[in-house]
């Protein structure tokens, strides 16, 4: 028997909570092929998911990475074949999970949104995604469709959502971010962020006047 959309979230829930996130991730996949269009505590569920799932093996990618490369000051090349072998293992799993949620991104959540915030929420996460795959990814394709949802994501932002909203300010960090590691424009990085800091300010002090 088929759990209904309901009932998948719950089952989510319970799997947050016993810190099972690949399951977690199974049951919001199955959640938004019946349901495309989520609410803001599925979006979150789903959010966390992927970020718990991705998060433990962009960690291990980064120590193999460390590992491997004392391994090459020591000159022993030995071990540096079988890191390497081992670092392809985790850079596959990164791959297929970025893979994952952008196929989810592109052919159903996006498409279902029509607030401002689902969509900011989701280009969001699509440029997320990109980012995570170019840091272990060769070439320049991960690197420009990050760029591309990052830049969507702030255009409709700019638009929609005011600049203290939360959403607003977790983009302009992740795209900082974007410019100051991936791009390695560390200049455009601060002034993104710096900019976005002021905006909330001068918001912030226009609500205290009125």
């Amino acid at each position: 028997m088929s759990e209904s959309h309901e009932e998948l979230i719950f089952i989510a829930k319970l799997s947050e909570q016993a810190e099972r996130y690949d399951e977690m991730v199974s049951c919001m996949k199955k959640a938004v092929k019946l349901k495309p269009e989520l609410s803001v505590e599925e979006r979150n569920l789903l959010s966390v998911a992927y970020k718990n799932v991705i998060g433990s093996r962009r960690a291990s990618w980064r120590i193999v990475a460390s590992i491997q490369q004392k391994e090459e000051n020591k000159g022993n090349d030995h071990h540096v074949k079988i890191i390497k072998e081992y670092r392809r293992k985790v850079e596959k799993e990164l791959s297929e999970i970025c893979e994952d949620i952008l196929g989810l991104l592109d052919q159903s959540l996006i498409p279902a949104a029509t607030s401002g915030e689902a969509k900011v929420f989701l280009f969001k996460m699509k440029g997320d995604y990109h980012r995570y795959y170019a840091e272990t990814a060769p070439g320049e394709s991960q690197k420009t469709n990050a760029l591309d949802a990052y830049s969507k994501a702030s255009e409709i932002a700019t638009s929609t959502l005011a600049p203290t909203h939360p959403i607003r300010l977790g983009l302009a960090l992740n795209f900082s971010v974007f410019y100051y590691e991936i791009m390695k424009s560390a200049e455009k990085g601060i002034s993104l962020a710096k900019s976005a800091f002021d905006e909330a300010v001068t918001e912030l002090d226009s609500l205290d006047e009125d």
